[in-house]
């Protein structure tokens, strides 16, 4: 059974940083792309980040890049996202996702963590 399990949200005020971390188990996780996703109040959920198996091709939304950046340590089967720089509108919950299955979609999805970042 795939587990992706969120930490690391919280409340932040502009400008301030948080670190996100995604632990996996039950699933190959060096072979397995990796993304984040985050869903505002309201809105649909969307793209923030994602990251080949190997920790290459990473790629950002518009919104977050140069203020946000993801990683992943296949030994410790874990993903993380450096969130710098953080706006009210960051604000959100964060899910993270695995095993790439076609573009922004995957196989699997952690519950989330929240992000609120006060102005």
């Amino acid at each position: 059974q795939v587990q992706l399990v969120e930490s690391g949200g919280g409340l932040v005020q502009a400008g301030g940083s948080l670190r996100l971390s995604c632990s996996a188990s039950g699933l190959t996780f060096r072979n397995s792309g990796m993304a984040w996703f985050r869903q505002a109040p309201g809105k649909e959920r969307e793209f923030v980040a994602s990251i080949a198996w190997d920790g290459g091709n990473i790629n950002y939304a518009d919104s977050v890049k140069g203020r946000f950046f993801i990683s992943r340590d296949n030994a410790k089967n874990t993903m993380s996202l450096q969130m710098n720089g953080l706006k009210p509108e960051d604000t959100g919950v964060y899910f993270c996702a695995a095993r790439w299955v076609a573009i922004r979609q995957y196989a699997y999805w952690g519950q989330g963590t929240q992000v609120t970042v006060s102005s």
